[in-house]
């Protein structure tokens, strides 16, 4: 057993220790919050204890998973890894790239796993989907959801399209040679609403689209390549693929509709385990620090090359994604 602490027991975190409480390979030794009055109602409700410190902490575990504000993942982060300790790091791993290079550095130089909370890379469906795509020529994504003031510190690139861009950057190992991007402010200090455009070296293109003003939430991808089209529904954990029988295609007869059958899992509880598995064997995680890197510096260069508007009026055409193509 992995003696684990989780260190932020909010919106998230209590999810890491309703799982680690459960979890055959995980010793839940406590949690740390600022809100010690949360950490003790958690604690309680789970049989374990609260730390008052994470120095505290840092005395009794091998492994802490961290689920802080963003702005403070850097630093607590740093503080585990420079004791030895290992870490998962809820997503975007950091506020900035450079924080992010010297997380990864301080863990290569300790031999420590450093892994990132990218949830969407344990989705049964992105874990099937990943068996069947091969040289993607077009993908679209959408990712549309309701506000969450709990985020309100950043904007819907690093709080939504992050995730999206992780698995771009798994199925594709290319270069972004271009890109375009438009956003605008609707509710928040921060984009709301923006639409990507990727383009990447052996000419894949990739459409975003992402938004936190939208009544019910809207999450799909779709690959198109050269023999068939991959069509998943991140909410209802579902995958179809069209795939052509042969060479010819003569009538809809000549396509096959594949509906693999997932296991119903969760997938944060994946993670949680995956992680375990990699302190316990030294084995490289699915979703390292460098990966989390990766998405985070392109999520920056669209931020950095996008044309942001205060446009309250681009939230019509997110309001109703239900409307948008529900059979895909």
């Amino acid at each position: 057993m992995i003696r684990i602490g989780v260190v932020g027991v909010g919106h998230l975190g209590q999810h890491h220790v309703r799982h680690l409480a459960n979890i055959p390979e995980a010793q839940l030794m406590g949690v740390f919050d600022m809100d010690m009055e949360q950490a003790a109602k958690i604690a309680e409700r789970h049989k374990t204890r609260v730390y008052h410190s994470i120095n505290e902490m840092a005395d009794d575990c091998q492994a802490v998973t961290i689920a802080v504000p963003t702005p403070a993942h850097a630093d607590v982060a740093k503080f585990f890894l420079s004791k030895g300790i290992h870490a998962l790091v809820e997503k975007p791993l950091t506020a900035t790239v450079a924080e992010a290079e010297q997380l990864i550095e301080l863990a290569r130089k300790k031999s420590l796993i450093l892994q990132v909370g990218h949830i969407e890379r344990f989705n049964p469906a992105v874990r099937e989907m990943a068996k069947y795509v091969s040289k993607p020529a077009f993908i679209e994504v959408s990712r549309l959801g309701p506000y969450d003031p709990r985020v309100s510190h950043v904007g819907v690139v690093l709080d939504l399209m992050i995730h999206d861009l992780d698995i771009i950057l798994s199925m594709i190992n290319e270069p972004v040679v271009r890109l375009d991007a438009v956003g605008g402010k609707v509710i928040s200090d921060h984009e709301d609403i923006v639409k990507a455009t990727l383009y990447f070296k052996g000419g894949c293109r990739v459409d975003l689209s992402a938004s936190r003003v939208t009544l019910k939430s809207y999450r799909k991808i779709r690959v198109f390549q050269p023999d068939s089209y991959l069509s998943l529904d991140y909410s209802e954990r579902s995958l179809k693929i069209y795939r052509k029988k042969g060479p010819v295609l003569k009538s809809l007869l000549d396509i096959e509709i594949i509906r693999p059958r997932l296991r119903k899992v969760d997938p944060l509880e994946q993670e949680l385990i995956h992680f375990l598995q990699c302190v316990k064997t030294g084995r490289p995680p699915l979703v390292s620090g460098e990966h989390g890197r990766d998405a985070l510096e392109l999520a920056f260069e669209i931020l950095n090359n996008m044309a942001l508007h205060d446009a309250p009026h681009m939230a019509a055409v997110h309001m109703a994604p239900e409307k948008q193509g529900t059979s895909r």
